[in-house]
């Protein structure tokens, strides 16, 4: 594994590539970093993958920002493979990650091979929304760090057995971050932000696209439905969820990194 360090713009965004093959990036979502998507699972390298995965700015180990809109994390992105001189990629992001693609394979359609969205959440119809909520998050967070975050979050929706598995995530995902302030910023930015604009943007989409939408039981912030509405609107995509009671797959990095792959092979 080769630690990076990519100049996006000015910000400088840590990241980390490995293995060699067919290009895959890596997107993680809102309050999480660059291990928060496949999980740590090695399956993509060992199945002939260059795998380049990066903290999104103010996450991390990346640089604070001035903006965490969905046009600079796009732009990022776009640095991301200029840097390290990828034409084309496997392009595969969880929530914010999954929106960053969507704005990225619209503005730059050359440059993205397929697509692998996780657990989507923007409507393009309603826009943002349950922005109250994103703002105490970040207050949360802002004043009272980690602990406030986690009070700020309350009681998790989900099944009593996977309670304690989501707040022991939330808090080892808080923790990891050299600059919290930044991510508070992100928490109050990027909900506002809106990576398309309508329902068209997505029709246009011409290349694989899996898309891995997880039972709301499961995980209630990330709407089953939406999901189905983007599997359904982007041309020839495949909508891939987890059997009722079970595990969602973005919860499993080993099958997660096989999807990507498998995606990848539609190219």
């Amino acid at each position: 594994m080769t630690d990076l360090t990519i100049d996006a713009g000015g910000v400088a965004l840590s990241g980390e590539e490995a293995g060699e093959g067919t290009p895959v990036v890596l997107l993680h979502g809102l309050t999480a970093t660059r291990r928060y998507v496949v999980l740590g699972s090695k399956n993509l390298e060992r199945d002939g993958h260059r795998v380049i995965s990066y903290d999104a700015r103010g996450h991390g180990r990346s640089a604070p920002a001035d903006d965490y809109g969905y046009g600079s994390l796009a732009a990022d992105l776009l640095a991301v493979l200029d840097d390290r001189e990828i034409d084309r990629a496997v392009l595969a992001g969880a929530s914010m990650g999954a929106h960053t693609l969507l704005r990225f394979a619209a503005e730059h359609p050359s440059r993205a091979a397929a697509l692998v969205l996780i657990t989507p959440a923007y409507d393009p119809d309603t826009g943002p929304g349950g922005l109250e909520r994103w703002d105490a998050l970040s207050e949360g967070l802002r004043t009272g760090g980690v602990d406030g975050f986690i009070e700020a979050y309350g009681e998790p929706k989900v099944p009593d057995a996977w309670r304690e598995t989501v707040r022991t995530v939330l808090r080892q995902r808080l923790s990891a971050h050299e600059h919290p302030d930044a991510v508070a910023d992100a928490l109050r930015e990027v909900p506002r932000s809106r990576p398309v604009s309508s329902w068209d943007a997505v029709r246009g989409l011409d290349l694989p696209v899996t898309v891995v939408a997880s039972r709301d039981e499961a995980d209630p912030e990330h709407p089953l439905a939406v999901g189905e509405r983007y599997a359904a609107e982007i041309p020839g995509a495949e909508l891939l969820t987890e059997e009722p009671g079970k595990s969602p797959v973005a919860w499993q990095g080993g099958q997660l990194a096989r999807v990507i792959a498998e995606t990848g092979r539609r190219a």
